[in-house]
């Protein structure tokens, strides 16, 4: 079953003058659907004819990614399609500030109508720092947007950045709480972390100290990334079940995470479901698919000349759970009964 994060006009609270919305801890319950799926799609007739839209796209992931693919899929349902009145700059930047920053700069001098931004720090940094009155979309999968600086409050964003919050605040710590219900005897949790999940690592401490879990972090400083001795230094370490940050320098290497888990017998929580069908034994987060489908959605708003400064961010109503048995029944692991139930999908 899918987890719905219970908000209302009450749990939006202010700090510094930007408004942030807190989680309820009754947060496990059904659906799918994004807060502001109820929005009306943007008429497919918008555009206008003739006109080729320009989509600057600067990415630290493969365009062939399931969730990439169905952003570009969703934009040609609402009538952006590529090759005929959508040109996309797609650019594959490695995970270096001054990569990032150039590419962004030469995605700036294209005049594209808006720029799609890798959803970390580092890229969300360059985008604005490397253009100029260009429209920014993001999915920020790795980071709290608000948190960050980059946009007032999610209601209102406030500048050129927009687009989908993916609770980077509020699920590193959750998944902990899944952890003490998958294992609850165990202590000790492996964190995988990098450059670009500090954030989410001060969550993570902060819910494993509420939870009496030790935890042994292997923070990787830049790629290339020595995944074999991060594994190697979890299990010297006597870790129990690990943990993964939401990272796309992680996502890129995920079958290669994943396999070192099973080898070490080291049951792991992963951000999406990608990571599950991956070999991951579960995974707890947003639909990538849908976060990406509902940027696609905002793309063609600002295609058609709205403002991102009063486009809402939208945030996951839900999170789902993915469970993978094969890998369950490889490593030894049982299921609870109440994180069988809740499942959303079940990896045989």
């Amino acid at each position: 079953m899918r987890d719905r994060l219970q908000m209302n006009d009450e749990s939006a609270v202010r700090a510094g003058g930007s408004e942030r919305v807190a989680v309820q801890p009754d947060v496990l319950r059904r659906g799918l659907a994004f807060c502001a799926l109820a929005w009306p799609a943007w008429p497919a007739g918008a555009q206008q004819p003739g006109r080729i839209y320009r989509l600057g796209w600067l990415s630290s992931t493969e365009r062939q990614e399931p969730y990439a693919l169905a952003m570009v899929q969703r934009l040609r349902e609402l009538g952006f399609v590529e090759g005929g009145n959508l040109s996309i700059e797609f650019r594959l930047v490695p995970a270096r500030e001054d990569a990032f920053l150039r590419m962004a700069e030469e995605l700036g001098r294209l005049n594209c109508d808006a720029l799609f931004a890798s959803g970390h720090q580092i890229g969300l940094s360059a985008a604005l720092q490397g253009t100029q009155r260009i429209p920014i979309i993001t999915v920020a999968n790795d980071i709290d947007p608000v948190a960050a600086g980059f946009v007032a409050s999610l209601a209102r964003p406030g500048g050129r950045i927009t687009g989908v919050s993916q609770l980077m605040s509020e699920l590193p710590g959750k998944r902990l709480e899944v952890v003490r219900e998958l294992l609850p005897r165990a202590r000790r949790v492996a964190v995988l972390a990098d450059a670009v999940t500090k954030p989410q690592l001060q969550v993570t401490r902060a819910a494993a100290a509420k939870l009496g879990f030790e935890l042994v972090v292997h923070e990787f400083d830049a790629p290339p990334y020595d995944l074999p001795a991060a594994f190697g230094r979890f299990k010297r370490a006597g870790a129990e079940v690990m943990v993964s940050l939401a990272s796309a320098f992680f996502a890129v290497q995920r079958k290669a995470i994943v396999a070192l888990a099973t080898q070490h017998r080291l049951p792991g929580i992963f951000p999406n479901a990608v990571w599950a069908d991956a070999g991951g034994l579960m995974s707890y987060g947003p639909n990538f698919l849908v976060s990406y489908r509902r940027a696609a959605d905002i793309l063609a708003k600002v295609f058609n000349g709205a403002d991102p400064a009063v486009l809402p961010m939208e945030q996951p109503q839900v999170i789902e759970t993915v469970l993978n048995l094969g890998v369950a029944k490889r490593m030894g692991v049982a299921i609870p009964q109440a994180i069988a139930l809740r499942a959303d999908r079940v990896v045989e």
